[in-house]
């Protein structure tokens, strides 16, 4: 259940409720807006039941939460939630973020050249796989551990913060501390021993929506990580399998809307491995954004060609380039502005 207060609640109003609820062995938790201030109480709501809460001072209303994702459901939270990364950017709020990079790291001169290309034409946020997981084992598993160095270095010289996937629980720490953002794939969306200890790391999530997965089921998982502890989290809608083969998955736009109605994380749209095909990659993401999507993560290298894994749905920079021009038109429609790396960034 969730607790609204008055808007002239008193600091010692608000810790007095916070010790009634937690005497009766609940946990709180406070979402702070300019007028409002809602205290979420999570665990046995029965234990609340002789407790006259609405008597409490400074209490103005106590509303049930039906849905099973407490901590992440739209009612927990006065404001929709803005996640930091890195110094310089940030996803939710009213500016668009584009993450962009290689799908797989492969050197540093192919890195750094990607990271110059997505910095310079709007990009905000590097992305570049570490540790792949590839349907075939005999597929580029990526460079594991020095990946992450190459992806420090290349955040040094371009001030762009990374993201990259984490595998294993045994990785965690290892990833966090080269990493700004831990990417939990689609294969590992319901991997719970993952969530959990993700929850417990001092960095953003992003969290992608598994291929065969319902929204309540990535709106559970996300609730796995915020239950240990890590409420930065950005979902990811991106594509789902159905019986069409004319693309890699199929985007569910649908989501998008329904995502941004049911909870205050940010949501965005990976049009890359939705389409599969580099021709489809535009069209998915201005979709994306009409729907409503706070941001997009796209595969770009500068060779597709001769990309070590997912060639076929890679940007070359030019592509991505003309994507980026376009994409300010589709922002400026659905009311939103679009963000650029940061002024004074390392050349």
């Amino acid at each position: 259940m969730i607790i609204i207060t008055r808007p002239d609640i008193s600091d010692d109003e608000l810790d007095h409720i916070r010790e009634r609820i937690e005497s009766a062995g609940l946990h709180t938790h406070l979402s702070r807006g300019e007028h409002r201030t809602i205290i979420g109480c999570i665990g046995d709501e029965t234990r609340l039941q002789e407790i006259p809460l609405r008597s409490i001072p400074g209490v103005e209303s106590v509303l049930p939460v039906l849905k099973p994702y407490k901590r992440a459901s739209r009612e927990f939270s006065v404001d929709r939630t803005v996640v930091r990364v890195g110094e310089r950017a940030s996803i939710g709020g009213q500016a668009i973020t584009v993450i962009a990079g290689p799908c797989s790291v492969e050197n540093r001169d192919m890195l750094q050249e990607t990271a110059v290309a997505v910095r310079d034409a709007g990009a905000t946020i590097l992305r570049g796989g570490a540790f792949k997981p590839r349907s075939s084992p005999y597929s580029f598993q990526g460079l594991g551990a020095e990946a992450l160095k190459l992806l420090v270095e290349v955040r040094t010289a371009t001030g762009l913060p990374v993201v990259t996937e984490v595998l294993d629980t045994r990785d965690v720490d290892l990833v966090a501390e080269h990493a700004d953002m831990l990417q939990v794939g689609a294969r590992n969306m319901q991997n719970f021993a993952l969530l959990a200890e993700l929850g417990r790391a001092k960095r953003p999530i992003l969290l992608k929506r598994g291929m065969s997965a319902t929204i309540v089921e990535l709106l559970m998982a996300a609730e796995y990580i915020m239950a240990n502890g890590n409420s930065d989290i950005v979902l990811c809608e991106r594509g789902i399998r159905t019986f069409e083969r004319a693309t890699r998955n199929t985007l569910d736009v649908s989501a998008i809307p329904v995502l941004q109605r049911e909870t205050h994380l940010p949501v965005i749209v990976d049009p890359s491995h939705a389409g599969g095909d580099a021709s489809l990659v535009a069209p998915l993401a201005f979709a994306g954004i009409a729907a409503g999507a706070d941001g997009l993560i796209i595969e770009v290298h500068p060779d597709p060609e001769s990309a070590l894994s997912d060639g076929d749905q890679s940007l070359a920079p030019p592509a991505f380039v003309s994507l980026m021009d376009r994409l300010s038109a589709f922002a400026a429609a659905a009311g939103r502005t679009m963000t650029t790396a940061s002024a004074g960034a390392p050349a």
